[in-house]
């Protein structure tokens, strides 16, 4: 089988952890323009507060937390979990704090600071009407493109944004991975931000004349306020399965989650995926017009994706719209469920207002994009193929085991952990799920966090050794469970290692313990016979 060119592997290899190292800052205007306290006061319908020698006091920025805090901001005091933040006014004052947002609990420790202090009922409710006024977003002027589902949501950002690119237009996007502005990006610490990180990224993007802006949607954005005060011109939905019901009591909350993208206040239209059978839901029950896209031939939509070809180096597909609008292009990532993705990307930005002849001269042949930790290949010159995922449901699981299997003649291994503090009613169905897909399924610690990893690797075990269909075995040891499923598979397999993507560290008890499960993939290899020229070139950069 042919290899990519190793020099494709090493950029993602050296760009883990970059794009996975937490940091404190995000992105803010050069030129903050902002507003004043008593125009806040006004908008929030609230008295303005008292300032001392009557002056005005003007706010150019906005923050929920003393370490995001500049000077001239707003800082937002709210009841959390741990406490009250109200009770770091004092600390935001030191920080060059303009003032304070917060509650009728939080107004005396608030004020004891000597800050003037704005009062309302629900300060996070408003966070996004603030925001749009001390950063000006509500006068933003390009295409906003924000992306929903359970999976799939950072390929279809990746692919927008490649596409504008090709257009020829200056972008940005914020995705699980990164928050990146024309040629600067910074790492990201949720996948959709607080509400000020995200407004400040908007300005920062419209101060450098972008021309396109793709974000990445999260249920959670949306029902704890993160994207109050923006409004998509195009919303997405690629697909709903089985996840985050530690979040939500079941599906139907997390769908109803997820449905909130598609109404007047926060979209003007949307496309969305038929693929699963959420898809119909979302558009039957949305409340802005909607074009509908499927790779099942057996559904109907306005568009649909065929895949013609897959290889281990990419997927060729066809994407029909009405009034016979057709492009044919390929995209070098892998599965089905990719091209599926590629193909919303593209009808998203068609009912943005680009011509379908436009978009296919755009994305040509074949069109290049790299989206972080997605199926990243760390195979070497020889030997089995192996590919590291940041998979962590079983749906994806599914998918991508399936795409494993079209392109690859040998046994199939997979290795697979659950993240610990998270959803644990999925880990049964992953490992169900992964003995189904594959031959050979090694149950590993990923990220136990403050979780006992035992009981974790139990209930995976569990689901695996449930089908009775793979041979499954357990090696707590990350570094140990990839050596044995390449032992496992031969020179003509393949290893799926889902889970860890391009992550640098492993969570265990609030540490990062030091650990790239992408490296170590190239070692474990190399360690077997399968010297590679990419892992030369790793070690030597």
């Amino acid at each position: 089988m042919a290899r990519r060119p190793g020099d494709i592997a090493l950029c993602v290899c050296s760009a883990a952890s970059a794009f996975h190292r937490r940091v404190s800052h995000a992105f803010d205007p050069e030129q903050p323009g902002g507003t004043t306290l008593s125009a806040l006061a006004t908008v929030l319908g609230v008295p303005a507060p008292p300032v001392p020698g009557g002056a005005e006091v003007t706010v150019t920025g906005l923050a929920v937390a003393t370490s995001d805090l500049r000077p001239g901001a707003l800082f937002a005091a709210m009841a959390g979990r741990h406490g009250h933040g109200a009770a770091h006014a004092d600390q935001a004052r030191a920080a060059g704090a303009a003032a304070v947002l917060t509650d009728p609990a939080g107004r005396e420790r608030a004020a004891a600071s000597g800050l003037p202090v704005l009062v309302v009922e629900e300060p996070r409710v408003v966070l996004g009407t603030v925001a749009r006024a001390v950063y000006g977003t509500d006068r933003i002027d390009v295409p906003l493109f924000g992306v929903t589902g359970t999976n799939g949501k950072t390929t279809t950002v990746y692919v927008l944004d490649a596409v504008m690119r090709r257009l020829g237009w200056t972008t940005a996007l914020t995705s699980t991975a990164e928050r990146r502005v024309a040629d600067e990006h910074v790492p990201s610490r949720l996948t959709t931000p607080e509400v000020p990180e995200l407004h400040a990224f908007l300005a920062r993007a419209a101060e450098r004349g972008v021309d396109g802006i793709a974000v990445e949607t999260s249920a959670q954005g949306l029902s704890r306020h993160r994207l109050d005060g923006v409004r998509f011109d195009v919303a997405g939905f690629t697909n709903l399965s089985h996840d985050h019901l530690d979040d939500y009591p079941d599906m139907d909350a997390y769908l109803r989650a997820k449905a909130e993208l598609f109404t007047p206040e926060r979209s003007r239209r949307a496309v969305v995926s038929l693929d699963s059978p959420a898809g119909r839901r979302i558009t039957d029950g949305a409340g802005v017009p909607v074009d509908t896209i499927t790779s099942d031939p057996a559904l109907e939509a306005r568009w649909h994706v065929t895949v013609l070809d897959q290889r281990t180096d990419g997927t060729a597909f066809r994407l029909d719209g009405p009034a016979g609008a057709r492009i044919v292009t390929e995209v070098p990532l892998l599965g089905r469920h990719m091209a599926a993705d590629a193909g919303l990307a593209l009808v998203m930005l068609a009912v943005s207002g680009v011509s379908v002849p436009d978009l296919a001269r755009a994305v040509g042949e074949r069109l290049d994009v790299v989206v972080p930790g997605r199926m990243a290949d760390a195979s070497a010159a020889t030997g089995p193929r192996v590919w590291v995922d940041f998979a962590h449901t079983p749906d994806a699981f599914e998918k991508s085991l399936a795409a494993v299997r079209s392109v690859v003649d040998g046994r199939v291994a997979i290795v697979l952990g659950a993240d610990g503090d998270r959803d644990p009613s999925k880990r049964f169905g992953m490992g169900v799920v992964a003995s189904t897909g594959a031959d050979v399924v090694v149950v590993a610690d990923h990220h136990p966090r403050f979780e006992d990893p035992d009981p974790i690797r139990a209930a995976i075990l569990a689901g695996a050794r449930s089908t009775g269909s793979a041979v499954v075995v357990e090696e707590a040891d990350p570094a140990s469970a990839i050596r044995r499923a390449i032992r496992a598979v031969g020179d003509d397999g393949a290893v799926y290692w889902a889970g860890p993507g391009l992550t640098d560290y492993r969570d265990v008890r609030g540490v990062h313990v030091p650990y790239s499960s992408f490296r170590d993939a190239q070692v474990a290899l190399a360690e077997s016979g399968h010297t590679a020229e990419v892992l030369t070139r790793s070690r030597s950069s």
